[in-house]
Parts: structure tokens; C-alpha cells; sequence
């Protein structure tokens, strides 16, 4: 949408600049190092680095890690988003028995 309304001429527009805004947010930590590899036209990222990172080894596993994760906080996080796929289910049911 971004590109469309830029070729489309809306550099000025409310809509690029409300979009400007959120990627100009979202990017605010983006700073690092990534290595890419190149083959026959393919790009692979080998490895990344950044000091702002949000990894961590530490909570990456499902085992013990000092209380950062317990696994029975994914049961409610699965229930709510099944709720709208139930809903859009439902939904497109009662569409095509319609039709």
C-alpha cells in the first residue's frame, strides 16, 4: 500500500504520511549487522547481530528458564485467536448454505 500510494503520486497524503509515521516507530530500534550468503540469485541471511536485539537464548526453549515462559500461557493465547477462526468458520458456512 505504501508503494501504490507513492506511485500513485500521494506523497503529500494523510495516508503516507499516518504510514510514514508507523514504519518511521517501528524502525526506531532497527540497528545492526546482518551477513547474507548469495547463490544463483537467492539471498540467505547467515547470521545477525544487533545491541537492541529482543533475543535471547535464554527464552527460546519451552524447558525451565527461570519463570520467563510457562507453557499452560499458550492455551488462553490458542483459545482466542481459534475463537475467530471459529467464527469466520462459522460464518462462511451460513454464507454458502445460503447461496
Amino acid at each position: 500500500r505504501y508503494a501504490e500510494l507513492i506511485y500513485n503520486g500521494f506523497w503529500f497524503s494523510p495516508e503516507r504520511e499516518m504510514m510514514q509515521a508507523l514504519i518511521d516507530k517501528s524502525q526506531e530500534h532497527v540497528t545492526g549487522t546482518v551477513r547474507v550468503k548469495l547463490y544463483k540469485g537467492s539471498v540467505r541471511t547467515v547470521a545477525r547481530w544487533s545491541e537492541h536485539s529482543l533475543y535471547s537464548e535464554a527464552h527460546v526453549t519451552f524447558e525451565e528458564d527461570a519463570g520467563a515462559y510457562d507453557q499452560k500461557d499458550a492455551a488462553g493465547f490458542i483459545r482466542l485467536n481459534a475463537l475467530r477462526l471459529k467464527l469466520i468458520a462459522t460464518r462462511n458456512a451460513r454464507v454458502a448454505n445460503k447461496g
